[in-house]
């Protein structure tokens, strides 16, 4: 997929197909549109078939790279990547509302550490980040597929994890947080099963100080309904 361009409107980048394995369909507010029209130049980065240099993508040489994966709406991005100023965020989504609410976020927030790449995430891990590169990765609420015939359709699988795993420094951290009991069962079992990840709790950690909470997860806990954190660092 190409960045957006002067000669490319804000109804190609609707139609655009994009693969992922949710794909959503949603209708653009008026500040989402200006935002990807006159943010994307900026923030935006182009996929590619060729590693980029993610410290040179920011300007800035020994900060910190988190990769942050399917960010929704950029809520949770944004507030991450106001209270920790001296870290990078490379944040990837498919949904064409959620990069212009992130571009729109980035704007009036005034951040300088966002980047944002509308891809699927697995080609940009394939394609674009070298080995050992990520000092962290964040997945918040990932769409879990709960029927066990669709289990290779669930974002978190022993596969997708090993390739993860590779573009993770020593010591880096994959971050995972659900609403979802069954799924955070799911994904404890798998990240357990990959060898080169040790589980810094028990099982499930303490939510992370870094980790905002959502207005949705305010509601839930409310309700008596839990989130899990999991935490695993890369030995």
């Amino acid at each position: 997929m190409r960045a957006m361009t002067e000669i490319e409107t804000t109804e190609d980048l609707k139609n655009r197909r994009i693969r992922s394995f949710v794909l959503r369909q949603g209708r653009l507010t008026k500040g989402q549109e200006r935002a990807l029209e006159t943010q994307w130049h900026k923030y935006g980065v182009e996929y590619g078939l060729q590693s980029i240099e993610l410290n040179a993508l920011f300007g800035r040489k020994d900060s910190k790279i988190i990769l942050e994966i399917g960010f929704g709406m950029g809520e949770s991005t944004a507030k991450i990547a106001q209270s920790l100023p001296d870290c990078d965020f490379l944040a990837v989504e498919v949904h064409t509302p959620g990069v212009g609410s992130l571009l729109k976020l980035i704007e009036e927030l005034d951040l300088t550490n966002i980047r944002v790449i509308q891809y699927d995430v697995v080609d940009v891990l394939q394609n674009m980040i070298a080995d050992n590169s990520l000092d962290g990765v964040h997945i918040f609420f990932p769409d879990p597929w709960h029927k066990k015939r669709h289990h290779k359709r669930r974002l978190i699988q022993a596969e997708f994890v090993k390739l993860l795993c590779a573009k993770l420094k020593v010591s880096g951290y994959l971050h995972v947080a659900t609403d979802w009991q069954e799924y955070a069962e799911w994904v404890l079992a798998v990240l357990n099963s990959e060898f080169s990840l040790k589980n810094i709790a028990q099982d499930y950690a303490e939510k992370p100080s870094y980790r905002p909470l959502t207005k949705f997860e305010n509601r839930g806990i409310k309700l008596g309904h839990g989130v899990w954190d999991l935490v695993f660092i890369r030995k």
